[in-house]
Formats: structure tokens, C-alpha cells, sequence
């Protein structure tokens, strides 16, 4: 049971946590900004996934009975091993009160607030009534959003929201967008949402908002995912599906890891 509620937090997803503090870190780095509390930095990573971690529990359990009919979902925790809502629910509750008790003692309240954005995003997205996920605004509030909120919650950790400009801001919310309707398979929204990003790449590349690393950090790794993800529209689905996990869940973690250390340290 242990071992099943762990594997449903999802664990090599934190990648995507650890990808957007190495944005934020990048910016601090190359305007000369003194990094005075790299272990409140690590800490505030660890909250984040934490955090994550028991809303993908809770995701999974919401949506226990689709994924029952999805084949490509089948591996997931809570279908390849029974477990009581009851527990589910009490394992969820517990990591999300530690993970908020932590940040209220020891972290600055705006971090805290992000976090309870975070939250609340996903209840509204994952919990009936209103459950976005199954209505059209779904791709508006789902990676999108959370790739803002998790950028967001390491720029105040370094002292300024805008720390990061707001066009950056922008393209994340439109890079999420786009791997979530390319993963849902609506390749036209997916096409109208890249070109989009796409000028407003450029125009940070030429105004100064981003820098060559910089785009690196943000797009190469998501970009190694979105091949698969992509070609996934057109051929071997489940294949590309699991390329795309192992690409960025694993293989980039790695890369984060050592450029966060490295940087604050």
C-alpha cells in the first residue's frame, strides 16, 4: 500500500518544478543577484513537489474511473493496486497540511500564497462541480497555469515575482498550453498556440527578456518532449507517449539538478 500511494505522487514529475526554479535561478545569476539562501531555495523545490506530489494523488484518485477505460493509463497507481479512498484521502491531506505548516513557519508568506494557488487551481481544475478538466477551458488552466505559479513561487524566494519579466511569464503559460493540447491530441489548437509563443520568442530574444541559456533552460528539455509528442499525432501513440515521460521526467531531471546546485552554490 505504502509503495502504491509513493508511486502516485509521481515522483519523477518534480522535474517540471525543478525546471522552472532553474529558469528563475538563471536570472538571478546573470544580473549578479547575491543567492543568500540556497537551502531555503532546495527547501522551497522539495514544498513545491511535495505539494505536486499529493495533487497527482489526488488526480488519480478523481479520475479512478476513466482511467480504468484508458489503456494507456494502466499502470497508474491506484488501477494496477487497490487502495481504500479513506487512506488516499488521509495520505493527500496529511502531506498537503506538512507542506503548508512548513512554508507558514519558514517561508516568506508570498511563497506560501503561490502555493495556495497552486491548490486551489487544481482543486477547481480536478474536484466536481466545477471540475475544468472536463470543460473547455481545460487547456487554460492546466500546465499552463502551473508552469506560471511554479516559476513564480522561486522568484519571490529570490525577492521579486518580477525578477522574471512578464513576457517570460507569457510564453511559459503558452508553452504549457501547447504541450497540453498536444498531448490531448488537438494538433490545430496546438499549431495556433506555437505560433504564438513562437513571435513572442522572438521578440524576448531581440528586446533582451531572454537569453540564449535562458531559452535553453526553457524550451530545449520541454522541446525533447515534444518531438515524441508530436510525432505521437501521427504514429505509435503509446510509444511516443513513454519517450516523451523518460525524456523529461528523467533524463532532464538530471540536467536541473546539477544547474540548480551549481548556481546557488
Amino acid at each position: 500500500m505504502i509503495k502504491t500511494l509513493i508511486k502516485s505522487t509521481r515522483i519523477t514529475w518534480a522535474s517540471k518544478n525543478a525546471n522552472m526554479f532553474l529558469l528563475a535561478l538563471t536570472y538571478a545569476y546573470f544580473l549578479g543577484i547575491p543567492i543568500n539562501n540556497p537551502f531555503q531555495i532546495l527547501g522551497g523545490l522539495i514544498l513545491v513537489s511535495a505539494l505536486w506530489g499529493a495533487l497527482y494523488t489526488l488526480n488519480d484518485l478523481t479520475d479512478l474511473e476513466v482511467d480504468r477505460r484508458d489503456r494507456q493509463k494502466q499502470s497508474r497507481a491506484f488501477i494496477e493496486n487497490e487502495v481504500d479512498k479513506k487512506i488516499i484521502l488521509l495520505f493527500f491531506g496529511l502531506i498537503v497540511a506538512g507542506v503548508f505548516i512548513i512554508s507558514f513557519v519558514a517561508f516568506p508568506s508570498s511563497f506560501t500564497f503561490l502555493m495556495s494557488l497552486m491548490l486551489l487551481n487544481q482543486l477547481v481544475y480536478t474536484l466536481p462541480p466545477i471540475r475544468l478538466k472536463d470543460s473547455n477551458l481545460a487547456p487554460f488552466f492546466s500546465t499552463a497555469t502551473n508552469s506560471v505559479l511554479r516559476l513564480a513561487s522561486c522568484a519571490v524566494l529570490l525577492g521579486d515575482v518580477f525578477l522574471v519579466p512578464l513576457s517570460v511569464y507569457v510564453f511559459m503559460y503558452l508553452a504549457g498550453m501547447g504541450t497540453y493540447l498536444m498531448y490531448k491530441s488537438r494538433s490545430r489548437d496546438a499549431s495556433i498556440v506555437g505560433f504564438m509563443g513562437g513571435g513572442l520568442l522572438l521578440y524576448m530574444l531581440y528586446s533582451g527578456d531572454m537569453n540564449i541559456i535562458q531559452f535553453a533552460v526553457a524550451i530545449l528539455p520541454s522541446f525533447l518532449a515534444a518531438v515524441p509528442l508530436y510525432l505521437s499525432l501521427f504514429t505509435n501513440k503509446d510509444y511516443m507517449f513513454r519517450l516523451a515521460d523518460i525524456l523529461y521526467h528523467q533524463v532532464a531531471m538530471v540536467f536541473f539538478m546539477f544547474c540548480i546546485l551549481v548556481i546557488i552554490f
